[in-house]
């Protein structure tokens, strides 16, 4: 289960490596097209892609301080920081939605002219967010919060390279110009919902959430089906980082049954069955009394 984790782990810092080289020089070229058009919605797409970068970056810097050793005071050594990469990644989302958004209502009010040209910048972009899409969906997206935070990022982009090209269209043929600042309040939406959906889901973790794929019941009923054990109290199952789920739990057995035996088969049993490779269980008698005191047994 390790030398998968850690292969996973390679993939990703290498496609998150990738992504961000795509991204940081393009914004560079979008930065530039936006001024030169007076485009809002190209300059709130290059925002965007400022941000990707910082994320991408964040999220390669994240891989690179997991990658540290356990220590005395870091039990679980640094994976947890990838975590809160992808909470920053979240936040920034919101941030960058809401400013996109206010610069739109000004725009509504007095809708300044913009160049067509725009569409040029757009496409080019559209194509690079595609390519950088690609790249990332090639990482571990699924069960990694940090690439999937990274591939929001992205996909925003690619939408308000859409955005972009449709009102760089409509500018052109129909000198409709308030089309600039409805595709970017469209984009902005969006991006709001991925960085709240994304935000959401990092708290979840941690806050020691329970991981989305793993039920609890189906935990407790297999366990307690195990011969020998007459109990499962003290039942919590969190995420230490993305693709690392780990238990923890209390088995009240006969007194007469071999403990080792039991804590064996219960360790099994959960790496395969719901794939936790990292459980702690403790083993007690029936007349075992801390049992009782819990205050968060399940």
């Amino acid at each position: 289960m390790g030398h998968n984790h850690d292969h996973h782990h390679t993939d990703n810092t290498k496609v998150l490596f990738w992504s961000f080289i795509a991204i940081a020089s393009f914004m560079v070229v979008e930065v530039i097209g936006g001024i030169v058009t007076n485009s809002l919605a190209l300059l709130s797409d290059a925002g965007h892609m400022l941000s990707d970068a910082a994320a991408l970056g964040l999220s390669l810097l994240a891989f690179k301080i997991g990658e540290k050793n356990v220590t005395r005071n870091k039990t679980y050594g640094y994976k947890r920081f990838e975590i809160i990469a992808a909470f920053i990644n979240g936040i920034t989302l919101i941030v960058i939605s809401l400013y996109i958004g206010y610069e739109a209502f000004h725009r509504f009010v007095d809708p300044p002219n913009v160049s067509a040209g725009m569409m040029i910048i757009a496409s080019i972009g559209l194509v690079i967010n595609l390519v950088v899409a690609w790249i990332l969906m090639r990482g571990d997206s699924e069960e990694n919060l940090n690439v999937r935070s990274a591939l929001l990022h992205v996909f925003g982009d690619l939408l308000g390279s859409i955005g972009a090209i449709v009102a760089g269209i409509l500018i052109y043929f129909f000198s409709w110009y308030i089309a600039d600042p409805i595709a970017s309040v469209l984009v902005a939406i969006l991006i709001l919902i991925s960085g709240i959906r994304i935000t959401k889901d990092s708290v979840h973790v941690l806050m020691e959430g329970k991981p989305e794929n793993i039920n609890m019941d189906e935990v407790k009923e297999a366990l307690s089906g195990l011969d020998g054990v007459n109990d499962v109290h003290d039942l919590h199952i969190w995420s230490i980082t993305s693709g690392f789920p780990s238990l923890s739990c209390h088995l009240v057995v006969d007194d007469t049954i071999k403990r080792d035996t039991v804590l064996t088969k219960a360790n099994d049993m959960i790496e395969e069955q719901f794939q936790i490779s990292h459980s702690t269980i403790q083993i007690e008698g029936q007349n075992t009394a801390s049992h009782n005191d819990c205050d968060f047994c399940n």
